[in-house]
């Protein structure tokens, strides 16, 4: 596996929605390549502060916001998840 093949099998691999076999071969590249590694840390990082962010006040926003940046902001955090 390549870093970049790596990159791609990063957000399934996070959300535990890998096969088995590929599980292995990505792990496997990880315990190589310290680069994918501190990406993947990265990556799970800003996943979780993503979702912090939008727990934190959701509920909460100001009556001026625009319907459709609301919108928008909700459709773009179901692309994600």
């Amino acid at each position: 596996m390549t870093c970049r093949e790596c990159d791609e099998f990063l957000s399934d691999y996070l959300a535990g929605e890998l096969p088995a076999e590929v599980v292995t071969t990505f792990e496997t590249h990880l315990s190589r390549c310290r680069n994918c590694v501190t990406y993947m840390e990265q990556y799970r990082e800003t996943i979780l502060a993503g979702q912090r962010a939008c727990e934190a006040g959701a509920a909460d926003a100001p009556p001026e916001m625009p319907e459709e940046l609301i919108r928008a902001i909700l459709a773009a955090r179901k692309t994600i998840q």
